[in-house]
């Protein structure tokens, strides 16, 4: 890695994967980056506008449903298997690893069925509030073969308050990211492998916050290391 490029004021939290909160069910499993449902911890509050980060495995056959109270912006990250969602105004459809889907309303809700008999399947949902979310759904392909570079996850016309980008990387690359504006917030999320991000080691499913942070740098510490950024427009 070049030389350190933390500034004295910059804010970083890390989130570790085994510290995280957990929902079990018989036919679902849920592990908790913040505070939701009936897990409520200290210091675990949202990030900002980033309310819902869930790593979610579903059994055969399993449904699940999520309900929206406020303005917000989903995406659901089908990571092992695909899933098919069902929206509460009727709309239904399949969305498989490689494909994002996204969300946005101001109320209603949604269900997300494993297909499969015998399979489970496993898939991120992140949710970002937005007071002025308007109601729109979208699929949108991601082409992961392309490494070594960061690919956006929304479009402009769905998403507001989240920047979302993810990559796949080589073993021993470095890159950076630049944050948009001083005042966001970052939170960079370790979906496979390992990477070191501002001299700090993350491992799979790890997490870490960054605050006061102008340009982020990183390396990926394994083959086919997969990076999710998100930044924060509070």
């Amino acid at each position: 890695m070049s030389a350190k490029v933390m500034t004295d004021s910059a804010e970083a939290r890390i989130y570790l994967s085994s510290q995280r909160g957990y929902t079990g069910l018989e036919w679902f499993r849920s592990l908790h980056t913040f505070n939701f449902g009936a897990y409520q911890a200290e210091g675990r509050t949202p990030f900002g506008a980033l309310q819902v980060l869930n790593d979610d495995t579903l059994a055969a056959e399993a449904s699940l449903g999520m309900s929206i109270e406020q303005g917000t912006e989903v995406m659901i990250i089908p990571l092992s298997g695909g899933l098919q969602y069902r929206l509460t105004k009727g709309k239904t459809g399949f969305v498989s690893p490689g494909e994002i889907l996204h969300l946005s309303a101001q109320t209603g809700g949604y269900e997300l069925t494993n297909p499969y008999p015998d399979t489970l399947i496993n898939f991120l949902q992140i949710w970002v509030t937005n007071p002025g979310a308007e109601e729109q759904m979208s699929i949108q392909d991601i082409d992961l073969t392309e490494m070594n570079t960061f690919l956006a996850l929304q479009k402009p016309e769905i998403t507001s308050r989240v920047r979302a980008f993810i990559g796949k990387y080589d073993g021993r690359t470095q890159s950076e990211y630049q944050v948009s504006k001083p005042e966001h917030g970052v939170y960079i999320f370790v979906i496979e492998g390992a990477f070191e991000v501002q001299d700090r080691l993350l491992e799979s499913r790890d997490g870490l916050s960054l605050k006061n942070c102008g340009k982020i740098e990183f390396e990926a510490l394994s083959n086919n290391a997969l990076l999710l950024v998100l930044e924060i427009a509070d």
